[in-house]
């Protein structure tokens, strides 16, 4: 019985929650990184680019007698263009984040031992 204590235990940790409702999150997040990337940025990039070259899709490009470097060519500037827009997205964060920080906490008020603390200190100063 012990073991199933130790197990429910650790899989009912805050941690470990956290980290499935993150996974689960990022894997939301990246199917709409990815139709971005695939539906909207990287259409509008390469389409010019694609029929300079006389060419409807990138996976077209071939190589001499069959290797097909159009399609790894698509990864990598997929791979680029995710990276880049998730640099831009986690910059945001980190922006908003300090601007968050940068208000310093105020001061707290003194306690009443210190008040009287300064009224005896002022009250010694007054005196000749």
């Amino acid at each position: 019985m012990g073991l199933m204590k130790e197990f429910k235990d650790f899989a009912l940790k805050g941690n470990v929650m956290d980290l499935a409702v993150g996974v689960i999150i990022g894997a939301a997040f990246s199917a709409i990184v990815k139709s971005l990337v695939e539906d909207i940025i990287t259409p509008l990039i390469l389409t010019p680019v694609l029929k300079a070259a006389n060419l409807e899709n990138i996976k077209d490009l071939t190589w001499g007698a069959g290797v097909k470097y159009g399609n790894f060519l698509s990864n990598v500037i997929s791979f680029l263009i995710v990276a880049f827009i998730l640099f831009l997205i986690i910059k945001g964060v980190n922006a908003a984040r300090k601007k968050d920080e940068a208000a310093p906490a105020a001061p707290p008020a003194p306690s009443n031992e210190e008040k009287l603390l300064m009224e005896i200190r002022d009250a010694l100063k007054s005196r000749p």
